[in-house]
């Protein structure tokens, strides 16, 4: 039976309700300086928000080694009444220190493999997808070494490949090698920032693979990407993917969050969702926030 790993156990995917798919509650990155998301009372209040707009459930993308506070998730989600679904998994290597990335040489699938079935480190939270990052239009040594061990945790688990496509390029490459070389079924990886490369035949490529695609986080104003993201949902709404697309915030920075003046979660149900709805329809929308999210992270788990 398919299930969504939480921090608080298994869900049946129908009880995850409305779904920010791709958000940070904790994240520290050398690359943000002074940016770190470490507050507890800060995240608690960033989900209360949330919660606040009719926010149902989180799924927090934080990787090893950045911040994830995993012991702390589960009180978070008992006093929020927000599921959090916590991952595992590795990010681009400029956000770790050299050390961090040889004491993982020969163990990293393990080490994965580890956090979805035993639990994160000693706080018995199990973690529920495992992400990965791509270069840009690109994929280096670094992501085709995460990618593998990616792909073999989850031929272990069944679990989610959730991918930081860098500047939202990349896409396809990352499907040749997560799901050509490396054996992933489609419907198991989530390709995330496609919001930040509009384009919409490889939008339409990659989504004939049966992948999932997400649109995730407010963009700079440099980027001009909001404005044309709901036709790149219409698009592949019409071409009949409407089954596949995620919504998500994807807050990497303290200055970001709502409690801080930023959009934070909350910005996703307040004006991302009524501009989108405005645009497809608000039946494709709910089924976006809902529906979907379930489908892509709901996994029939192994246990290895």
């Amino acid at each position: 039976m398919s299930a969504v790993r939480t921090v608080l156990g298994d869900l049946p995917p129908a009880e995850l309700g409305v779904c920010d798919a791709h958000d940070h509650l904790f994240f520290a990155s050398p690359r943000l300086p002074g940016e770190e998301l470490r507050s507890g009372s800060a995240a608690r209040a960033e989900l209360a928000a949330f919660r606040a707009v009719g926010g149902g459930a989180v799924v927090q993308w934080t990787p090893y080694g950045l911040g994830r506070r995993a012991a702390d998730l589960p009180a978070l989600a008992r006093e929020s009444g927000v599921h959090i679904v916590a991952a595992t998994g590795l990010h681009q290597d400029v956000h770790y220190d050299e050390r961090v990335l040889k004491e993982l040489r020969g163990r990293l699938a393990e080490v994965f493999v580890a956090e979805l079935t035993d639990g994160i480190g000693t706080s018995g939270v199990r973690a529920g997808l495992i992400k990965v990052a791509g270069g840009f239009h690109a994929l280096d040594a670094h992501a085709r070494w995460t990618m593998t061990a990616a792909a073999e945790a989850h031929h272990a688990t069944g679990a989610p490949v959730a991918v930081h496509l860098e500047l939202g390029t990349g896409a396809l490459d990352v499907l040749d090698l997560l799901c050509g070389e490396l054996g992933v079924e489609p419907h198991r990886v989530v390709l995330g920032h496609l919001n930040r490369s509009p384009d919409p035949v490889v939008h339409r490529q990659a989504a004939r693979s049966g992948c999932y695609l997400a649109f995730d986080g407010p963009s700079r104003a440099n980027h001009a990407t909001d404005w044309r993201m709901p036709d790149a949902v219409r698009a592949l709404a019409d071409a009949g993917y409407g089954d596949r697309l995620l919504l998500g915030g994807d807050t990497t920075t303290a200055s970001a969050r709502s409690v801080n003046g930023g959009p934070g979660m909350p910005y996703l149900l307040r004006r991302v969702a009524p501009r989108l709805a405005a645009a497809v329809g608000e039946e494709l929308v709910r089924g976006i926030l809902t529906e979907n999210p379930g489908r892509a992270f709901g996994v029939a788990w192994r246990r290895p």
